[in-house]
């Protein structure tokens, strides 16, 4: 199946996902990495779980889980956003929960979000920021046939009222 690896199936956002996802979002020390600055009430990703068709043409963005096939535990998720049909192609955005870091999970997820994207929604390139500081990202990317093509200084506004700098990376599909 297209949507599986050894140890990983993506699949598309359920009801019972309100819990984890209310956490995740209205998490403020992840949104340096994002856009996002504002907290998201149940009620608002209800409806956005609800409402969301899991189609990338139809919503202009696409949030897979990733679930461990043994323990069907929700071990992160993955975006595809700011969707370009002209160009085809679409932000990557990852998240692991910190207990299932270091374990290959997030690598096996961008395979799998990649060769979908590439098969089913005929995406010529997928594109991230990483900011620099965050080595485990920019190996990750690297280590998925992402190239880094450039860094975009003071890109990122930290919860300090700093900047970091943000490297962009590509790949080809």
């Amino acid at each position: 199946m297209m949507f599986e690896s050894d140890r990983i199936r993506l699949r598309a956002l359920e009801p019972e996902d309100l819990d984890w996802l209310y956490k995740v979002e209205n998490n403020d020390e992840l949104w340096q990495y994002g856009n996002s600055n504002v907290p998201y009430s149940k009620y608002v990703l209800k409806q956005y779980i609800a409402e969301n068709h899991s189609d990338l043409y139809a919503d202009g963005q696409l949030r897979l889980v990733a679930v461990d096939k043994d323990t069907e535990h929700v071990v992160g998720c993955v975006d595809l956003v700011n969707f370009t049909p002209r160009h085809m192609r679409a932000e990557l955005g990852i998240f692991i929960f910190p207990e299932f870091q270091g374990q290959g999970l997030a690598q096996e997820t961008l395979h799998l979000i990649c060769a979908y994207a590439r098969d089913f929604m005929f995406l010529h390139q997928i594109y991230a920021f990483a900011a620099e500081s965050n080595e485990k990202a920019c190996r990750l990317f690297q280590r998925c046939g992402f190239v880094h093509q450039s860094t975009i200084n003071e890109w990122l506004r930290t919860s300090t009222d700093e900047y970091m700098d943000a490297r962009i990376y590509v790949r080809v599909l």
